[in-house]
Parts: C-alpha cells; sequence; structure tokens
C-alpha cells in the first residue's frame, strides 16, 4: 500500500471542501432553520431582531452583490472554507511554533531527549 504524504492529504481535503462549499452549497435548503422554525411556530418570530452582521457582504450564506442566488451561495461557502482553513493553518503554525520554542530537550525527530533529564 502507497504512502501519501501529509500536504498532499491536505491539499485533497482542501479540494474536496472547496468545491462541496461551491457546488454542494448552492442545494442548500431555503427553509428556516431549526430555531427559527420553533419561533415561527410559537409564534414570537416578530419580536426578533436582527444581528450585528445582518448587513454584512456573507449576510443569510450569500455573498452581497451577486445576482445569481446558487452562485452567491456557492461563493459564500468557498470563502467560508477558505477562512477555516486559514485560521486552523495558522493556529496550527503558532502551535508547532511554540512547541518547538519552548522544549530545549526536543530532538529534530520531535521525541523529547530523556538522557538530560535523568541523574545517576
Amino acid at each position: 500500500m502507497k504512502r501519501v504524504k501529509l500536504g498532499t492529504f491536505v491539499i485533497g481535503g482542501l479540494l474536496v471542501a472547496l468545491f462541496l462549499g461551491l457546488v454542494v452549497s448552492g442545494f442548500a435548503s431555503g427553509s428556516p432553520d431549526g430555531l427559527e422554525r420553533v419561533a415561527r411556530d410559537k409564534g414570537f418570530l416578530e419580536t426578533a431582531r436582527d444581528h450585528l452582521f445582518a448587513d454584512g457582504p456573507l449576510a443569510d450564506y450569500a455573498v452581497a452583490g451577486v445576482g445569481n442566488e446558487r452562485l452567491s451561495t456557492g461563493l459564500s461557502g468557498v470563502i467560508g472554507v477558505l477562512v477555516t482553513f486559514a485560521l486552523g493553518y495558522g493556529l496550527l503554525r503558532l502551535a508547532r511554533g511554540r512547541t518547538r520554542r519552548d522544549d530545549p530537550d526536543r530532538t529534530p525527530d520531535r521525541t523529547p531527549d530523556r538522557t538530560r533529564d535523568r541523574t545517576s
């Protein structure tokens, strides 16, 4: 069995997520979500207020200014995937960098050198 490099796996996963964000998100239901449906069924939907980002560029899972609804939703999905990937990648880089700086007993293979800690 051939082994796949981590970078190839991550890029492949990113491409799949981008495809799903662009294509599959266009088929998402336009029906109200669970909370909105309960509020409507129970009769207090009229008391709801818009949130801080209701007029934002990605409000309601769509990109403002794009006329085609399916394309707008797909682009919103792609932007969401890219932002999520960038944040995850950045946090991973921070965590890996901190581990290497904070542990002077780490060897290049990332295993602690326990021989220095032992006293005879």
